[in-house]
């Protein structure tokens, strides 16, 4: 920007001011154009004087040289008011539009970077002012009093909720899930194959309604299984945790709810993936909270599809304690097929072992000789043995100040500090199945204890 011209004029015409003390002031500003308190100053004395227009001015160049200096942001406001009040300022002397352009001019000198002020803003008319290009050159200075939640400073007070998820790409399929054959195999027939053949399901009249759960231990791999399945299709994945949907006012988790499956529609083909479903799903019969009462009513609303349908959207959810899970969700038409998820088979385990210690400095390491000790584990804690490996490792490369790789030794020290956890699980799954109801619904968890000699 081009330095502004000084004004050759402009002693007269401070001499010319009929207030004596104003002309002495309007010469000091000039002489020293950054001083923002003497602009004040003359500010004070010119809104005194009811000369409106020209304490703005000073106060817009001060502001321009100093834009946090409260006096100068007083003197501002204090100026637009009594303009806005209706106290039109008197009569300016033809010299006034030139102090304003010599203030503001000298305010430019100071700070290159300072916002525009009123140096562009002519007179109107003589003796008048254009307060609407001004207000534009100020409004900087703070921010609206009132918004209409449309702009991008508004709020919005009721965003769409559906707009808090979002579906993702699977990325894995069924041949990224080492072992777990009988998984899949049951996956297969009751999920894919019918999708994938669209001629036979709609000869054999085979509806596509209806979800999975999966149940299991924990730390087997339900989630990575889902978005496995996710993969299969072809369809987005949505992974919603309770987190994701619980709320503690009334109404909002139904409403979250709800807004999952929106998104879901929204997103088909898509896999709606319900993590620790017996917490959102809870028997009702269990507790006397409206509040979990009316979450449960809400997800059957939302799996039933009556308002809007589902069609292109799968619901799969897993669950540790699939006894505790509400019956009318295990329904047809909603989690009607169980797959139980076990822990790793041997060919699993190697997978897990080989994922773990992928990206690690390992050497000699036998991963079929550590799937046999395994036996029980869960993915979990094959993936915390190869943690407390590696960490076995680092601390002795800090000790002996020498570096080395991750063996079989550090492996086989692990396994011996590091118990399986889904113990506890199958003790209190033995205790469901053989004093439960046998409705047939954990047939192929009663075959496992059984063969496990549990």
């Amino acid at each position: 920007m081009n330095d502004p011209q000084p004004h050759d004029d402009g002693p007269a015409q401070h001499d010319d001011d009929p207030d004596p003390v104003i002309a002495a002031l309007l010469r000091a500003v000039a002489a020293a154009p950054d001083d923002v308190a003497l602009r004040v100053h003359l500010g004070r004395l010119l809104l005194d004087a009811g000369r409106a227009a020209e304490a703005t001015a000073q106060a817009a160049a001060a502001l321009a040289a100093a834009p946090t200096d409260r006096d100068a942001s007083a003197l501002m406001l204090a100026a637009l008011g009594a303009s806005a009040d209706g106290s039109a300022p008197p009569a300016v002397a033809p010299a006034a539009p030139d102090v304003t352009s010599v203030a503001l001019d000298a305010a430019s000198d100071a700070s290159d970077g300072a916002p525009q002020v009123a140096r562009d803003v002519p007179p109107t008319t003589e003796g008048s002012f254009d307060w609407d290009a001004a207000e534009e050159q100020v409004d900087h200075i703070a921010e609206p009093a009132f918004v209409d939640g449309s702009g991008p400073d508004g709020v919005d007070p009721d965003p769409d909720p559906s707009s808090a998820f979002s579906a993702e790409r699977a990325g894995i399929g069924f041949a990224d899930v080492g072992g777990m054959d009988a998984v899949k195999q049951r996956l297969t027939a009751a999920f894919l194959a019918p999708l994938a053949n669209p001629e036979l399901r709609a000869l054999y009249g085979k509806s596509l309604r209806g979800g999975l759960l999966l149940y299991g231990p924990p730390g087997c791999g339900k989630t990575f299984i889902a978005r496995a399945v996710a993969g299969e299709l072809g369809a987005r994945f949505m992974s919603i945790a309770i987190t994701d949907v619980l709320d503690p006012y009334v109404g909002v988790s139904e409403r979250n709810v709800a807004a999952v499956f929106a998104a879901a529609r929204a997103a088909a083909p898509c896999v709606v993936f319900f993590d620790e479903i017996d917490a959102l799903g809870q028997r009702r019969s269990q507790t006397r909270s409206a509040h979990v009462r009316g979450m449960v009513n809400q997800l059957l609303t939302e799996m039933d599809g009556i308002d809007d349908g589902n069609e292109g959207v799968f619901v799969l959810a897993a669950t540790n304690q699939p006894w505790d899970v509400d019956p009318a969700l295990r329904r047809p038409g909603r989690l009607d097929r169980t797959v139980l998820v076990l822990p790793p088979d041997a060919p699993a385990r190697e997978a897990v072992f080989r994922g773990h210690l992928r990206d690690r400095p390992v050497e000699g390491i036998d991963v079929a000789a550590l799937a046999k000790r395994t036996a029980g584990f869960s993915g979990a804690d094959i993936a915390y043995v190869c943690e407390v490996a590696a960490e076995r490792a680092l601390m002795d490369s800090v000790a002996s100040g020498t570096v080395r790789l991750i063996g079989m030794p550090d492996l086989l020290a692990a396994l011996a500090d590091v118990r399986p956890s889904t113990g506890a699980w199958l003790d209190t799954a033995r205790n469901v199945v053989l004093f439960g109801e046998d409705d047939g619904t954990y047939a192929d968890l009663r075959a496992y204890l059984k063969q496990s000699k549990r």
